[in-house]
């Protein structure tokens, strides 16, 4: 679990770097591709994939260690993508350069093309039920990471199916609630008129957390604090909030895979009255470890797979935090069957404790049959990246 934190810290420094060169004014227009889906991708994915790579292969000094992540080579290895797969490599050397901040190994000379297409292609396993892999989402939430919003770099540890450790870097999630009611752009020009104080601020935080340890952490990141230092790391607890009517919900912000016509219908049902809490990525996961929200409901829409690195990190330091995780049957989710979560009844309920939990659970099984939602399932269908509408956290 060490060095997968120490590994964390190391790819979010990079993710930040990316995301604030996209943010400038002067950015070029390529710095953003699209995947066959349409769904967006940069060099912080393709980046973070070769980094993550190189650097638990060098710490348990294993070229072949198995590792389920979203990104391949192809684009950076066609004839078309000479100058990106340039950026990679300068974007991975810039940060690989600084490893010994983070207590990890740097290269004894900078990485080639070839090596990081090397480390990328390392990522290819395919999961399943036996054995030890490694699961990373590089950039989960790259709408939020292209729009200089919340995302997450997400890695965790399966063996024999079971996810047993999970490391969360939210780079834009602040270390303090309260700094959330402050919109992240605005944050980004204060700072650069004013740099904020060691320790005033921490603008991001890393989650962690190993099964059976009844405990998740929280710690600053490196490039804001400046040294990795574990002292800073602080332990955190879902909310004991179990009445309805104080209690707050997450959704993703996307309309693309999830309906929240459905969600909002269903959190009226059980009594939720105050508004959702509308996160990219798995943040929305260490929201719910530390305390931040109550509930996280997602039904994706027709057709839709979960697949498992969008969730294995956050299950497990939701558990071990105090919370409870299933399908929307009541199931554990299963990570045992290869890159999908196969078997997904209807959808994801994460909530801060049993209480809350069984009322979600019981909601859905009185309302999932109904023609209103049989509407809005039809209606999901038709919805595309281009429909989708940016909203702010707040």
């Amino acid at each position: 679990m060490e060095v997968a934190v120490r590994v964390v810290q190391a790819a979010c420094t990079l993710c930040q770097r990316v995301q604030d060169a996209l943010l400038l004014p002067a950015s070029a227009s390529g710095s953003v591709h699209s995947k066959l889906d349409r769904s967006p991708v940069t060099v912080a994915d393709w980046g973070v994939q070769a980094i993550v790579s190189w650097l638990l292969s060098d710490c348990f000094q294993d070229e072949n260690i198995s590792i389920v992540a979203e990104e391949d080579d192809e684009t950076l290895s066609s004839s078309d993508g000479a100058a990106l797969l340039e950026s990679v490599v300068a974007a991975v050397n810039g940060c690989l350069i600084e490893a010994p901040k983070y207590g990890l190994r740097s290269p004894e000379k900078e990485l080639k093309a070839h090596d990081i297409l090397q480390a990328i292609r390392r990522c290819s396993s395919i999961g399943g039920p036996k054995g030890r892999f490694w699961v990373l989402d590089p950039v989960d939430g790259t709408l939020g990471f292209v729009r200089g919003d919340q995302y997450a770099v997400a890695l965790a540890l399966i063996e024999d199916g079971e996810v047993v450790l999970g490391v969360l870097g939210c780079p834009n999630y602040p270390m303090k609630k309260e700094w959330l009611n402050y919109h992240q752009r605005y944050y980004r020009l204060m700072s650069k008129v004013s740099p904020p104080t060691p320790g005033s601020w921490h603008r991001g935080c890393v989650m962690y957390a190993h099964r059976g340890c009844g405990q998740a952490w929280m710690q600053p990141l490196v490039h804001d604090f400046g040294k990795l230092d574990w002292r800073n790391s602080r332990e955190v607890r879902v909310s004991t909030v179990s009445d309805p009517l104080s209690a707050t919900f997450c959704e993703p912000v996307e309309k693309a895979n999830t309906s929240h016509t459905f969600t909002a219908g269903l959190a009226h049902s059980v009594g939720l009255r105050k508004q959702p809490l509308r996160v990219y990525s798995m943040v929305k996961y260490a929201a719910i470890a530390r305390g931040d929200v109550e509930i996280f409901m997602k039904f994706a829409r027709a057709g839709y797979k979960e697949k498992i690195w969008d969730h294995a990190a956050g299950v497990v330091i939701i558990q071990e935090a105090g919370g409870v995780i299933t399908d929307a049957g009541g199931r554990p989710l299963d990570f045992s069957r290869g890159v999908f979560l196969e078997g997904l009844d209807r959808g994801i309920i994460a909530c801060s404790g049993p209480l809350l939990h069984h009322r979600i659970v019981g909601a859905v099984d009185a309302s999932w049959n109904s023609s209103t939602l049989s509407h809005i399932s039809d209606a999901c269908h038709h919805i595309t990246y281009q429909s989708i509408h940016i909203e702010s956290i707040h």
